[in-house]
C-alpha cells in the first residue's frame, strides 16, 4: 500500500475540517425503497466513524444505479440517508443536488462531527465525463478528499479522480483493507489456488480471465459465459445467453489453460426453462443434450457436485460472479450452494461483485469469507492488473 491514508493525516488537522469522502453506497432497493443490502454502507462506517470522532465535518458523495439522462425519483438518495442514520446512530443531513448554492450552505453549516450526504451524483452527466469545472465545485465543499469506494475505483469520473486535483487525496480506510487484501492474497496464493468466474459474458472477462489462466490451478467456469464455451466446443446450447463472436476467443482461452496446466473445468449439466421466470417449469439436462427450444439458467445437481469438490480442495479461492439467473427463485440454488462450500472450504476466500455478495449473504456465510470485497469490475479490473483511476490520483506515501 504506497498510498497515504487517513491515518497520515495529523490528527489534529482534522478537527473542524470539512472531509469530502467518496463511498460507494450503491446498494439495492426494493419497491418500497427500502435497502435490502446495507453491506456497502456497513463497510464504510470505520472511515465514517473515524472522521467524525476527530471532530471533522464529512460530507458523503456516492450514485446509485445509473440514472441515465437525469434525476430519477426511485434513484434519490434519502433511503440510503435514512438507513445510514439507523447504523450512524446519529442525524444524517441530506442535500437535494450534489453541488450549488444551497449545497454549498448545507455544507458551510456543518457543525463538527456532523453528516452530510449529497443527492446521486450520477443525476449530473458532468460526473461521469469527469468535468473539471463539476470537480472544482464538487471539490470546493471541503478542505480535504477520501476516496474510500473501491467499487468506482476503476472510473474516472469527478467524484472518484477528478477531484483530487483541487484537494489533497487519501484512501480510506475500506479502499485500504481492499488493495492490501486483494494483492496480498491474489498475488501470493496458498495452493491449490482455484478461482471461480460467473455472470453474463465472455466478452467483459477476457482480461481477467486470461489473467488468471497465469495464475491459477483450477478455473471453475458458470453463468451465461459457460455456454460460449460450451459451443465452442462443438455442441448447441439451445436458446442459452451465447456471444457468438467470441467463440474463437473461447477456443484461445481453452488451448491456453490447457498449455499452462490449469485444470478449466465446465458444467457437467444444467437447469433449463423455456424462459428466465419464476413459475416456469423446469428440468435438468446434461452439458451436450440442451434442447432446441429451452435455454440454461443455472447449473444443474451434478456440477454442483463436481464443482464442490474442487473448492474442497483448494487453499485459496477468488470467486466474481453468480453460476445462474441468481435474482430469479428457480434459477439461485447454484449460487447459494457454491457460496456455501466456499465457505466450508476452510480456504483464503476472496468474493467480490454485488449478486455474489448478495448470494454470501442469502448463504449466511458471511463471517465465514475471509474478504468480501465490495468492487466486482473494480476487483476484476484489478486482478488483471490495470491502473485504477481512482487509486492512482491518491497522495503517494
Amino acid at each position: 500500500m504506497d498510498k497515504k491514508t487517513i491515518r497520515d493525516i495529523p490528527q489534529d488537522q482534522l478537527k473542524g475540517k470539512k472531509v469530502l469522502v467518496r463511498v460507494d453506497f450503491n446498494v439495492p432497493l426494493n419497491e418500497k425503497r427500502e435497502v435490502t443490502d446495507d453491506t456497502r454502507i456497513v463497510m464504510s462506517l470505520p472511515t465514517i466513524r473515524f472522521l467524525l470522532e476527530l471532530g471533522a465535518r464529512v460530507i458523503l458523495v456516492s450514485h446509485l444505479g445509473r440514472p441515465k439522462g437525469g434525476p430519477k425519483e426511485e434513484l434519490k438518495m434519502n433511503p440510503v440517508a435514512l438507513k445510514l442514520e439507523q447504523l450512524l446512530g446519529r442525524k444524517v443531513q441530506k442535500a437535494d443536488d450534489c453541488i450549488g448554492e444551497s449545497v454549498t450552505q448545507m455544507a458551510n453549516g456543518l457543525k463538527d462531527g456532523e453528516v452530510l450526504l449529497l443527492e446521486n451524483v450520477r443525476f449530473s452527466p458532468q460526473e461521469e465525463a469527469n468535468d473539471p469545472e463539476f470537480a472544482r465545485s464538487l471539490a470546493s465543499l471541503a478542505d480535504i478528499y477520501v476516496n474510500d469506494a473501491f467499487g468506482t475505483a476503476h472510473r474516472a469520473h469527478a467524484s472518484t479522480a477528478g477531484v483530487a486535483a483541487f484537494l489533497p487525496a487519501y484512501a480510506g480506510f475500506l479502499m485500504e483493507k481492499e488493495l492490501e487484501s486483494l494483492g496480498e492474497k491474489l498475488n501470493h496464493p496458498v495452493r491449490p489456488f482455484l478461482a471461480i468466474l460467473g455472470g453474463a459474458k465472455v466478452s467483459s472477462k477476457i482480461g481477467v480471465i486470461q489473467k488468471l489462466i497465469e495464475k491459477v490451478d483450477v478455473l471453475l467456469i458458470g453463468g451465461g459465459m459457460s455456454y460460449t464455451f460450451i459451443k465452442a466446443l462443438g455442441y448447441e446450447v439451445g436458446t442459452s445467453l451465447l456471444e457468438e463472436s467470441m467463440l474463437e476467443e473461447a477456443k484461445k482461452i481453452m488451448d491456453m489453460a490447457k498449455e499452462k496446466n490449469v485444470d478449466f473445468i465446465l458444467p457437467d449439466d444444467f437447469i433449463v426453462a423455456s424462459e428466465g421466470k419464476e413459475g416456469v417449469p423446469v428440468q435438468v439436462v446434461a452439458w451436450n443434450q440442451m434442447p432446441a427450444n429451452m435455454g440454461g439458467f443455472d447449473i444443474g445437481p451434478k456440477t454442483i457436485e463436481k464443482f464442490g469438490q474442487a473448492i474442497m480442495k483448494a487453499k485459496t479461492i477468488f470467486w466474481n460472479g453468480p453460476v445462474g439467473l441468481f435474482e430469479v427463485e428457480p434459477f439461485s440454488t447454484g449460487t447459494v450452494e457454491m457460496a456455501k462450500k466456499v465457505a466450508q472450504s476452510g480456504a483464503v476466500t476472496v468474493v467480490g461483485g454485488g449478486d455474489t455478495i448478495a448470494a454470501i449473504n442469502q448463504a449466511g456465510v458471511a463471517d465465514a469469507i475471509t474478504h468480501i470485497s465490495t468492487g466486482g469490475g473494480a476487483s476484476l479490473e484489478f486482478v488483471e492488473g490495470r491502473k485504477l483511476p481512482g487509486v492512482e490520483v491518491l497522495q503517494n506515501k
